[in-house]
């Protein structure tokens, strides 16, 4: 990210607007020194959560229950393999459609568009921990590290200039400035999917499988996907040398779907694979195996057997204590 001028100042009812409007292409100035929280993106932030608690009044049915954690193993999967591993790494190659389809899934999960997400997170990796990191609980302590830092003005714009290689689809830049539409078409589907199964004789409604499905099912994937940033840097064991506080953690990767192998990621970031060895559960990358089966994706990039050698030699080592962090 690189130093530019200040947005001219807008109303909160404008800034709110901006949330269902569509926005001006990715990329718009903002100042990098703006830390500040910016509540036209906190307040529909917090009303995410307590939608959950109309759950108190839609009451539960395992049919919503089974669709909630549907929907978290799906977004989660799509923030994992694709935002992440494919957007921000280019760990393996896919089809545009494809390619599309999972940055639609992934924008369902109200964590901004695939463009936006991967900038950040290549910033993140050329600045692990560094005083320029924008995520960093060493720097700024773990309540900012895990859901404060993308509430704030200097986190709003997407750094096109990051993300070049994915930046010149007109279908993602579309996803950027539109990052609600995925999710009120799936509330709108949920919805619609509640009552039919009344209908048909099935013990649920509209209403309560929006809230299990988008309300709750979001609020999960936010906190287990935000783990990533936070908590991987300060709990954990430390099998490789890097500059920055990255750990790995087996609870932490059984919950994102292999996430929490951020040691190993950070050491070799270029790897579709995070857990290293057979015993480190990676089920990203069980899916994407699957998916190379039926050509939807391949060129996978495996681990080297440089980087598995280091940790022959390493592997004996006790952990790392954790970085001493301010919240």
């Amino acid at each position: 990210m690189t130093p530019t001028t200040q947005q001219p100042p807008a109303t909160l009812l404008r800034r709110l607007g901006g949330w269902f409007l569509p926005k001006q292409p990715a990329g718009l100035p903002v100042a990098l020194a703006d830390e500040r929280l910016d509540w036209a993106r906190v307040i529909p932030y917090a009303l995410i959560h307590l939608m959950c608690l109309a759950v108190i009044w839609v009451g539960w049915s395992w049919a919503a229950v089974g669709v909630a954690v549907f929907l978290y193993a799906l977004r989660v999967f799509a923030l994992t393999g694709f935002y992440h591993r494919y957007f921000a790494h280019r760990t393996f190659k896919t089809g545009r459609i494809t390619q599309f389809l999972f940055g639609w899934i992934g924008s369902t999960s109200l964590q901004r568009g695939p463009l936006w997400w991967a900038a950040h997170h290549r910033h993140h990796h050329a600045h692990s921990d560094d005083p320029e990191d924008i995520h960093s609980p060493r720097q700024k302590g773990i309540l900012w590290s895990h859901m404060c830092w993308f509430l704030t003005p200097r986190a709003s714009a997407t750094n096109v200039k990051l993300i070049p290689d994915f930046a010149k689809y007109p279908e993602l830049r579309w996803l950027d400035r539109n990052e609600f539409t995925p999710a009120m078409l799936l509330g709108l589907a949920l919805f619609g999917l509640g009552e039919l199964l009344a209908i048909g004789g099935i013990a649920t409604t509209g209403l309560q499988m929006v809230v299990w499905g988008l309300f709750i099912s979001t609020v999960a994937v936010y906190h287990v996907t935000y783990l990533v940033n936070s908590a991987t840097h300060l709990i954990g064991r430390r099998r490789y040398e890097t500059k920055d506080d990255s750990r790995n953690s087996m609870v932490i990767a059984l919950l994102t779907f292999g996430e929490g192998w951020h040691n190993n990621h950070h050491y070799y970031p270029n790897s579709v694979r995070q857990g290293f060895f057979w015993w480190e559960i990676d089920i990203t990358y069980y899916l994407l195996r699957l998916m190379a089966v039926f050509g939807l994706v391949w060129q996978l990039r495996p681990v080297p057997k440089r980087i598995l050698h280091v940790q022959a030699k390493q592997v004996a080592e006790p952990a790392i204590p954790a970085a001493t962090v301010t919240v």
